[in-house]
């Protein structure tokens, strides 16, 4: 409604709606995209460096018309953006002041000093309009009599204003679940998703589990006795044996449908058919070796991996530019029939912290995507990684809740499969989770599930 009032962002909204239209549908052509991505690069730049104290003073040597390809070359000259910038300079990062903003809201300064994350509407306009045409693709397979939890993780946090709007744009019944907050309780919120026939969730992965524990615990049986048909998971690096796991619990699909951050807003969004990618049209992305900080190199099947980095290229509140994420991706080319003509992204585990198992650097995607890939029902789990005393290799534990009887062959399979795969003994086991791991990850709502004990630090 609030484009009623606001003209300019009514012809906004229409004309970005036939925009995303056209490109989910396959209308843009390479060059097109490349075009696109290219005007809104240099728009960027013009604008940050006019409006935002920090790029003011570290772009003025940058002419935007100067500008004319995106090619490594180019963007050298283009100074990165760091979190560590984001806790520095705070509000002078912003492009416009907060009373142009619509919403405020904060990181959750679980790695050093909260950060400012305000929206105004053309950002909002921007990225939910990619996360509704995207979403669109998983939620409409589902029929027209949807209603859809909303768990976000704190109130500071975006979540579940976005997915309430995304949903509002499909014609989506919603209603905010808050387990976690003293008003509300994990009890009363499967008293609500069984009163309303909840049909989707919008959480965490650690959500989601928690519910499927919670509803165990209480006698009741998620598959049979809640109407779940999909879960929409976001907030915590999700490998496919763990989305698969979760459908399984609750009788449902289970999708990876967001990659972002609170600074950086939507980076990647998912589809129908299972596939998490990128969003070019708000995007402009880079994939670097996060040592060398060059062009990472593709395979033979034109997959890259490293660290994502990424410049916004619509012109908001805050918009960055070649935002280093710290996050490890593997990049795959579009490919033909996908639900979304873009390139598809796996999200990895952060660039920075590698787990070295036996001195072979691996991430925590791959470990527990190996370790869960034929275990299914368990409501929760923690990787342990140690060197026992006296040992000349390393070794690899998944801890189990007590209860929870696995197949034997699935478990000897495991175990099979993950020592080869891995070059360590690898041990399936039953235990406390607290103790296993050392308490919980940095926030409620994100788990620390792998735990280096030769370090005695979650990784």
């Amino acid at each position: 409604m609030y484009t009623v009032f606001h003209p300019e962002l009514a012809e906004l909204a229409t004309a970005l709606h036939a925009r995303y239209a056209e490109f989910v549908s396959g209308g843009w052509s390479e060059e097109r995209l490349g075009r696109h991505q290219l005007e809104g690069f240099r728009r960027t730049v013009a604008y940050v460096r006019e409006r935002s104290p920090m790029y003011r003073a570290r772009l003025g040597g940058i002419d935007p018309d100067a500008i004319t390809s995106l090619n490594p070359e180019t963007l050298a000259r283009i100074p990165f953006t760091t979190k560590d910038d984001l806790r520095t300079h705070q509000l002078d990062v912003l492009s416009r002041p907060l009373s142009e903003a619509w919403v405020y809201y904060e990181t959750t300064g679980t790695t050093g000093a909260s950060t400012p994350a305000p929206r105004g509407n053309v950002d909002s306009l921007h990225t939910n309009m990619a996360l509704t045409f995207h979403s669109e693709t998983i939620l409409r397979r589902f029929g027209a009599d949807q209603v859809v939890g909303i768990s976000g993780p704190n109130d500071l946090h975006a979540n579940g204003d976005t997915f309430g709007e995304v949903c509002r744009n499909l014609g989506i019944a919603v209603t905010k679940l808050w387990p976690l907050s003293p008003l509300v309780g994990f009890d009363r919120a499967l008293r609500v998703m069984r009163k309303l026939g909840i049909t989707g969730l919008i959480c965490t992965p650690s959500m989601a589990l928690s519910l499927a524990a919670a509803a165990l615990e209480a006698g009741t049986d998620p598959r049979r006795d809640f109407p779940v048909k999909v879960l929409m998971l976001t907030g915590e690096v999700a490998p496919p044996a763990l989305l698969d796991n979760i459908g399984h619990l609750w009788g449902a699909e289970a999708h990876n449908v967001l990659y972002g951050s609170q600074e950086a807003s939507v980076l990647g969004a998912g589809a129908g058919d299972g596939g998490l990618y990128l969003t070019p049209l708000i995007n402009h992305y880079e994939v670097l070796d996060p040592v060398t900080l060059r062009p990472a190199e593709a395979d033979a099947a034109g997959v890259r991996c490293g660290e994502l980095v990424v410049t916004h290229l619509y012109q908001g509140a805050k918009p960055l530019l070649r935002y280093r994420t710290g996050d490890l991706v593997r990049v795959h080319p579009a490919a033909p029939g996908a639900a979304i003509p873009a390139d598809r992204l796996d999200v990895l585990g952060r660039a920075g912290d590698p787990v070295l198992v036996n001195g072979t650097a691996v991430t925590t995607y791959e470990v527990e995507d190996l370790l869960l890939r034929h275990l299914r029902g368990h409501t929760d789990y923690r990787i342990v990684i140690d060197r026992p005393a006296g040992a000349d290799t390393d070794g690899i534990t998944l801890v189990l809740p007590p209860g929870f009887e696995p197949p034997r062959a699935a478990v000897d399979r495991t175990v099979e499969e993950a020592s080869a795969a891995l070059g360590v003994p690898v041990a399936v086991v039953h235990g406390p989770m607290a103790e296993s791991a050392g308490g919980a990850g940095p926030v409620s709502w994100k788990t620390a599930r792998v735990v280096d004990r030769r370090t005695a630090a979650p990784a």
